[in-house]
């Protein structure tokens, strides 16, 4: 690729978000992740939903459980779907790998996102998680099962993924302070591999 892989990632999002969000629909396929990520949040608490897309059916659904959610993509399209059917939640169009919000979430969520960034980069967020985790916040984030890059598609524009090895994350997250709870490797109820991780302190 000539461009850097993420914004490659954007452009393809920004040509075919329509389209993406009408692949994905609304089923809540993650909803046993979901009430795990949930179940650790006090009641009310703020979530970052970090590459939150259309807003269906992840933010919807945290905020009909009563959580004060904030989106952030790096796409326009994407962004623009998130407040239509969202209206009135606050969403910012950033790119995660500038995140800088001057705010401390009690949950940060980076669901079919943060694995679409270089093994660097992937690297590099840790610190930014780390400095928009409240005392005891909760992160959740997919990830591939085993180091290595894959290259999928959607309406037929190529679409990197990345992953670093579960060594690596665990070592990631424990120097950013934040103690596994679970993980696991291609959950057949998602089919992800999934990371859900709360900051000491």
């Amino acid at each position: 690729m000539t461009d850097r892989i993420e914004d490659t990632v954007i452009a393809v999002y920004q040509r075919h978000g329509c389209a993406w969000a009408r692949l994905r629909g609304d089923r809540l396929a993650e909803g046993s992740w979901l009430d795990r990520f949930c179940d650790l949040l006090p009641a009310g608490a703020g979530v970052l939903d970090i590459g939150c897309g259309s807003g269906l059916p992840i933010a919807r659904e945290l905020i009909r459980r009563g959580f004060d959610v904030t989106g952030l993509d790096a796409t326009p399209a994407m962004l623009a779907l998130f407040q239509r059917n969202l209206p009135g939640t606050p969403a910012h169009l950033a790119d995660m790998r500038d995140l800088a919000l001057g705010r401390r979430f009690a949950g940060l969520l980076a669901w079919d996102s943060f694995f679409h960034l270089s093994p660097s980069d992937q690297r590099a967020m840790f610190a930014r998680f780390q400095a928009h985790a409240a005392p005891g916040a909760v992160l959740m984030f997919t990830s591939g099962p085993a180091e290595g890059q894959a290259i999928g598609e959607l309406e037929g524009d190529p679409l990197y993924h990345g992953s670093l090895g579960p060594d690596e994350y665990r070592a990631l997250l424990d120097a950013a302070r934040f103690a596994v709870v679970d993980h696991a490797v291609e959950d057949p109820s998602c089919d992800r591999t999934v990371w859900l991780a709360r900051q000491s302190g």
